[in-house]
């Protein structure tokens, strides 16, 4: 017998006599059932906080826009008015539509804007008086649509308005934040509309209120885009009074003042 064979045959340690040799490990691919459903999320999760910040970036630009073309009409959109008076916020923008009507951007002017239970007088009243009496446009020169308390109510209205009188475009007058909103609502109702806001009031005083009024539009508008509501933003409510007009100025400042 040789040496040779004396010897016992060389076994590996880390494996029995069946066991095949452990081969190189791969990377483990991860089952779809997985990967698919995290990519679904995070798609989602970036749609939520893209969307919103594309829409407040767009109210943002289109506040600083003051567009004026000519037009069959300006609306302007109701805000609080005190026993037939308007308030501040309400004069501002009729006075910024009277600017634009002089200055031959449409040769009418349309209020809109209905009233609360108990008052006496709509905003769409109250506007025309204001123009007429105060502003001095001709009676025929100005239309109230005494209809809506919402922006999208009041819109809706003034469509068919301009459909009945065979007018197709507009200048919204409005606060600065509320053109998009208020030109998608015009648009889904056969108005062509531009807006031109007012530079006056609450929503321009200071970058915490802008902030603050960016913030509510876009909720707004994507209430109105996506389940087609016009919501009441806390800027849209207001606390109706009758008092005495010549009073009314005095106190209507402190009142929160609406994006309508």
């Amino acid at each position: 017998m040789t040496l040779e064979a004396e010897l016992p045959e060389p076994r590996n340690e880390d494996h029995g006599p069946d066991e095949p040799a452990e081969q190189p490990r791969g990377r483990r691919r991860r089952s779809p059932w997985v990967t698919i459903p995290a990519g679904v999320v995070l798609g989602l999760l970036l749609i939520a906080v893209l969307t919103p910040l594309t829409v407040g970036a767009r109210i943002w630009y289109q506040a600083r826009q003051d567009e004026r073309p000519r037009s069959d009409a300006i609306i302007v959109l109701g805000a609080a008015q005190y026993n037939g008076e308007p308030s501040p916020t309400l004069r501002w923008r009729l006075q910024h539509a009277l600017d634009l009507y002089r200055d031959g951007v449409a040769p009418a002017i349309v209020t809109v804007g209905g009233k609360a239970p108990g008052d006496n007088y709509t905003e769409a009243g109250s506007g025309r008086t204001w123009l007429i009496e105060k502003g001095g446009v001709p009676a025929d020169r100005v239309v109230a649509v005494p209809v809506g308390r919402d922006t999208l109510g009041s819109l809706r209205a003034a469509g068919a308005e301009f459909d009945r009188r065979g007018w197709s475009s507009a200048v919204i007058v409005s606060d600065p934040w509320h053109g998009l909103r208020s030109k998608k609502m015009a648009a889904d109702h056969g108005i062509e509309a531009a807006a031109s806001p007012t530079r006056s009031g609450p929503s321009v005083q200071t970058r915490e209120t802008q902030f603050d009024y960016i913030v509510r539009e876009t909720g707004a508008y994507l209430s109105y885009v996506l389940l087609g509501k016009s919501v009441q933003v806390p800027n849209e409510t207001i606390r109706r009074i009758n008092i005495d007009p010549s009073v009314a100025p005095s106190g209507a400042p402190s009142e929160p003042q609406p994006s309508r």
